[in-house]
């Protein structure tokens, strides 16, 4: 049971890694192309690697814990996303017509993104033991569920369904007027249950006792970092700030969100479990300091 585990764990991995190589090879490829849009989402889907890294380093040796599993499906997600975004670009707009199924790469990369919101908010509410913190959060299981099967369909037929982010691309069977239920879904919803799985992580925290609420205060130190990284993203877009400067705050956003994989599996495979409190009081400790 547990080297076939291995073995599929690794072959996510594997299968993530690959997708990855190859949206960064289409990148420089339509980098070539001036005029060619670019999603800028895209250093943050390469880091995806640390996300599938650490769960199928989890699912690997903890196979009967589903959070590793959802990193790893997540981290397939997100780098099929990249990679059937930069193919659809450099087949429709770099090259039209130098690759095949063009229009097909658009369609998929269209109704991705509902399954990577369920994923990260499946595995962020079954931490840290793989269950519900209660059965009095099935509800929001079932919601996360109905969300991720609704945004499939409406994404699926949405004419823009990638929000600008493929430039002049459109779904190719998209359908007028899905668009705005699609958006109404993602910019309503998705919200709402990220507030509510972060709520359930509250309340598990707020009951725990021994490893499990150490393994909790790992997950929320790397949120609070992540954060700061937010903050200092979202200024820098607010005050106008210079190009680099911008860049350099996207950057640090990016990279402070790979801090909550990294901190879920410390918790998990409890490493050091119990450092967590010595690294939050320096961190308390180094900013008053610095303030």
């Amino acid at each position: 049971m547990r080297s076939r585990a291995t073995w599929l764990a690794w072959s996510l991995w594997t299968l993530t890694v690959v997708l990855t190589a190859l949206s960064l090879l289409l990148l420089v490829l339509n980098l070539q192309y001036p005029n060619v849009p670019i999603p800028d989402f895209w250093l943050g889907n390469a880091l995806v690697v640390i996300d599938v890294t650490v769960g199928a380093i989890v699912a690997s040796r903890r196979p009967e814990n589903p959070v590793g599993w959802l990193l790893c499906l997540s981290g397939v997600g997100v780098s099929t996303s990249s990679f059937t975004s930069l193919y659809a670009v450099y087949a429709l707009l770099a090259r039209p017509g130098s690759l095949p199924a063009g229009e097909a790469s658009a369609w998929i990369a269209a109704w991705i993104l509902p399954i990577i919101i369920g994923l990260q908010i499946s595995y962020i509410l079954l931490f840290p033991t793989g269950r519900l913190p209660s059965r009095r959060w099935r509800w929001l299981a079932w919601l996360t569920g109905t969300f991720v099967l609704v945004g499939i369909i409406v994404s699926a037929f949405s004419s823009g369904a990638y929000l600008g982010t493929l430039g002049p691309i459109r779904n190719p069977l998209g359908i007028e007027g899905f668009t705005n239920v699609y958006k109404a879904l993602l910019y309503t919803m998705a919200p709402l249950l990220y507030v509510a799985t972060a709520f359930a992580v509250f309340i598990r925290l707020r009951w725990a006792v021994g490893v499990e609420r150490q393994q909790i205060k790992w997950f929320a130190y790397a949120v609070a970092i992540y954060a700061v990284g937010t903050i200092l993203n979202v200024t820098s877009l607010a005050i106008g700030a210079p190009r680099w400067f911008e860049w350099s705050a996207n950057a640090i956003f990016t990279a402070t969100g790979t801090t909550i994989p990294i901190a879920i599996g410390i918790a998990i495979l409890c490493h050091r479990l119990y450092d967590i409190d010595r690294i939050i009081n320096r961190t308390l400790v180094y900013g008053l300091l610095t303030a």
